[in-house]
């Protein structure tokens, strides 16, 4: 079994001002919903250097490699769109958030549950970014540190109610260990809520 200790104010905290953190953004961005590459990208090179610079969407998504292109991924989207600071067309018809969510949960059984943690953690006035290729796992930097510092936390999923194999999850949680990140499980309740448990020793259960 593994020691966790539950961690809400000690490793990732909600400050009262999280939400004016300056990681957000203060314009809406309009975005469009390329056939071709079957993700969303940018309409304006500007706005894509912006994005970049708070720690959105990437030149390098999937293999696609268009240097004219910036794309993002589907819970950015989803963030950009609930939080009403993107717009979203593909031709002359505009996507709102409830459509692009259905889109997005067919083609990734898990878009909401990314969803869910990348906008808590981001209302909690932290960059995330694309994690290392777990089930759901984001880098997580601390505030202040992007662009400057390495991602401080590897925030791991999990959905209550669903299981998931006790050694896949060690195996998991010590690649993170090694990576020299701290180890933050995030489990998304029934109701929304995002709880994060900070990951200590894991001591094996030995037989009486």
């Amino acid at each position: 079994m593994s020691e966790f200790e539950e961690s809400k104010t000690e490793v990732l905290d909600r400050r009262p001002d999280a939400g004016k953190d300056q990681s957000e953004i203060q314009q809406v961005i309009p975005a469009k919903f390329s056939a071709k590459t079957d993700h969303v990208t940018l309409k304006n090179p500007e706005d894509a250097k912006l994005l970049q610079t708070k720690g959105f969407g990437s030149k390098n998504l999937e293999g696609e490699k268009d240097p004219s292109e910036y794309y993002l991924y589907d819970y950015e989207v989803l963030y950009l769109l609930y939080s009403g600071k993107m717009t979203l067309a593909r031709g002359k018809k505009n996507i709102d958030s409830d459509s692009f969510a259905v889109f997005a949960a067919r083609r990734d059984e898990n878009a909401w549950t990314r969803f869910l943690i990348f906008r808590d953690l981001r209302t909690r006035g932290y960059v995330v970014r694309e994690g290392f290729g777990f089930p759901i796992d984001f880098r997580v930097y601390d505030r202040g540190d992007y662009g400057t510092k390495a991602a401080k936390y590897i925030v791991f999923g999990l959905v209550e109610g669903k299981s998931i194999p006790i050694r896949e999850l060690k195996k998991n949680i010590d690649d993170m260990s090694r990576m020299g990140k701290e180890a933050v499980v995030a489990v998304v309740e029934r109701r929304g809520e995002v709880i994060y448990y900070k990951v200590g020793k894991w001591y094996p259960i030995k037989p009486l």
